[in-house]
């Protein structure tokens, strides 16, 4: 096992964010949906279909194309009341999908001063790094990684969505093609008793 005072940090940020970037540039190629499946003490509530693609400038860009809620409507003012509680409540999903994300796409700048930060040790051909304060005070960041191919296996996360914790879990696989994917996102959100499952699914390659 390789202790961290062994593993030059720089150039192990490097050569994770040099993979990635090629990775990225494969990954450009495709079109794919978010399935995001929000449960309030075990009882789905709230399920957002988003459509991510990247962009001629290679941004990548999400759009919700379809969300389902499973609360009945009630009539009137009290109606009313709980619609705006409903979009409150999904703009608090939306809130807390977006920090994931910033977590599982990280520029080349962040992943440096992530590594700057972090502990890192290699065992059984897999490092995993650990920093605090990536990008709040108090947030905590592990990433395991292949070091075979320096791409990204596992992350998860805690941080803060305003004033409530948030932690999540990332998953990463590879498609029969070598294209690495965040294929899976676990949040658990507890000052709202609330877990969110985002799955990617449905990848298709655009016609050129």
């Amino acid at each position: 096992m390789l202790c961290s005072a062994q593993i030059d940090k720089d150039q192990l940020a490097l050569a994770i964010n040099k993979a990635d970037e090629a990775n990225t540039e494969k990954l450009k190629a495709y079109i794919w949906k978010r399935k995001s499946v929000a449960s309030v003490e075990g009882t789905v509530k709230l399920t957002t279909i988003t459509e991510f693609s990247y962009d001629s400038d290679g941004k990548l860009q999400t759009k919700v194309i379809d969300t389902e809620s499973t609360v009945k409507k009630k009539g009137g003012i009290r109606g009313n009341i709980q619609e705006n509680k409903a979009e409150d409540k999904m703009d608090y999903i939306a809130e807390a999908l977006d920090i994931a994300l910033s977590y599982t796409y990280m520029t080349k700048g962040q992943l440096l001063d992530f590594f700057g930060k972090a502990t890192v040790a290699e065992k059984n051909g897999i490092i995993e790094a650990t920093a605090q304060d990536v990008y709040v005070k108090g947030d905590k960041l592990t990433i395991r990684v292949d070091a075979a191919t320096n791409l990204y296996i596992y992350k998860e996360f805690s941080s803060m969505l305003g004033k409530d914790p948030i932690n999540g879990a990332i998953k990463y696989v590879k498609f029969s093609s070598g294209v690495n994917h965040g294929s899976s996102t676990l949040l658990n959100l507890p000052a709202q008793k609330m877990k969110i499952d985002a799955e990617n699914l449905d990848y298709s390659q655009r016609v050129k």
